[in-house]
């Protein structure tokens, strides 16, 4: 028996690929499957344009889970039966001003350096790209290898495939403890019933650390990164944007049913998860200064997220030192990059033992020098 502990597209997609190789696989859900930071989030594939000096490890590991999505996106289409939305326009990087285009230019340089395929435009150039954006778009980056999913499609398809592979799924189900005899992990421990399995992965995002029953030296060092959100609607048959957006200040999203995403702050402000007025006055002012066509669109949705943030902003995946306790938890910002290539090296670690070297630095190992 294996129990996975989190529900979201992590452990979801775990599950799955070990349910579909023929183990039992129970996955605990303290709510409901995907409706916490996997719901929360914008979708975005963006590897590429993210990439920024000094994270060159990171940046490996996140191009290496972009890589792994359009084979994950036809097995889970073909398992769950409906599409996830995949899209592939790519994104684009703006400057508002000079000072703006000062350090997109740096940045783009350094991409460049380390063989990223990106391309320089003017701001006539973007909005020849992009008609809709402001004329105060003084430069941008196109990176046409960055794409988008509806992530909230994807948990759910993920909940079908899972059940369908013979997973089963507890909801509404708390996990108190994990349980250790003797350096090995031999079950967890819900409210009124002891559950036995063989191997645990620990994959409940920023709730990870607070789960009883590890060493303290096993904990992971994961916190809350509360972010807010918001969505606005667009004319599906005349949309104001049909790449991803990255600007100063905020990043847009299209949807295909005409959903605008915008996000998302990055608070340090523990479980909390009230929306806020300066939250969503700072996200639209963003959103507005680079496509002012925003001010007249209706909002139809406002939400907040907890990203599971580690200490150094790089997931926890792998071993620990308790065996058959894994590790699959702070993602922070990249849980949805991350998921199939999480899904994949996690289920092999379980399957053959064996760690995929892709993952080998972000084990929970690496923060033991700073305690």
């Amino acid at each position: 028996m294996i129990v996975i502990i989190g529900g979201g597209i992590c452990g979801l997609g775990i599950g799955w690929r070990l349910a579909c190789a023929g183990c039992a696989v129970t996955i605990f859900e303290r709510g409901a499957a995907g409706q916490a930071a996997t719901w929360a989030a914008a979708g975005m594939l963006a590897p590429y344009a993210e990439v920024k000096p000094g994270e060159e490890q990171l940046s490996r590991l996140l191009i290496e889970g972009h890589r792994r999505w359009p084979d994950f996106v036809r097995d889970l289409e073909a398992a769950a039966g409906y599409s996830v939305d995949y899209r592939t326009e790519g994104a684009l990087l703006v400057a508002l001003d000079q000072d703006d285009a000062a350090q997109l230019k740096f940045k783009y340089d350094f991409q460049r350096s380390i063989g990223l395929e990106l391309v320089w435009l003017s701001g006539y150039e973007a909005r020849q790209r992009e008609p809709h954006l402001a004329r105060t778009v003084t430069a941008a980056v196109v990176s046409s290898h960055d794409h988008q999913v509806d992530n909230r499609k994807v948990a759910q398809a993920l909940r079908e495939a899972f059940c369908r592979a013979g997973g089963v799924l507890r909801e509404h189900t708390d996990v108190q403890a994990i349980l250790i005899e003797h350096e090995c992990v031999c079950g967890v421990q819900l409210a009124n019933e002891t559950v036995a399995a063989d191997a645990v992965v620990l994959a409940a995002g920023a709730w990870s650390r607070n789960i009883l029953g590890l060493p303290s030296l096993l904990r992971p060092p994961v916190r809350p990164v509360k972010g807010q959100m918001l969505a606005v609607q667009m004319p599906p048959e005349a949309p104001l944007l049909n790449h991803v957006l990255l600007t100063p200040d905020a990043y847009l999203v299209p949807r295909t049913d005409g959903r605008l995403l915008i996000g998302a702050t990055v608070e340090e402000m523990g479980f909390d998860t009230q929306l806020t007025a300066g939250g969503v006055f700072e996200l639209l002012r963003g959103a507005w200064a680079a496509l002012p066509g925003v001010y007249d669109l209706p909002i139809v949705e406002m939400w907040t997220g907890l990203r599971p943030g580690s200490r150094d902003g790089a997931p926890i995946l792998g071993r620990t030192g308790v065996q058959g306790l894994i590790m699959a938890t702070g993602h922070f910002r990249n849980g949805i990059l991350l998921a199939p290539l999480t899904a994949q090296t996690i289920s092999q670690l379980i399957l053959t033992g064996t760690t995929d070297d892709i993952i080998a630095p972000f084990g929970l190992a690496r923060f033991r020098d700073e305690r």
